[in-house]
């Protein structure tokens, strides 16, 4: 864990922020002791409802083309 003084962290909050984001912790001091932290996030993973999602790509049409095709096609045609 990174311990870094309040003025550094105002200037490079973004920073801080990305890597907190990645799982690090951030540890914030004012001269010398800690005050604040940041950390991750850890948001709850919605549950997958598997007879809705049956449904959704039942009811999707079959395609034509393979998918290799399909990406070809777009880009030989400036689609996308």
């Amino acid at each position: 864990m990174e311990s870094v003084n309040l003025a550094d962290a105002k200037a490079r909050l973004s920073e801080l922020v990305e890597r907190a984001a990645a799982g690090e912790t951030v540890r914030i001091t004012r001269r010398g002791k800690p005050v604040a932290q940041i950390t991750s996030v850890k948001a709850p993973r919605k549950p997958i409802d598997f007879t809705a999602l049956r449904a959704l790509t039942d009811s999707m049409p079959i395609q034509k083309l393979s998918a290799g095709d399909f990406v070809r096609k777009m880009r030989d045609e400036d689609r996308y």
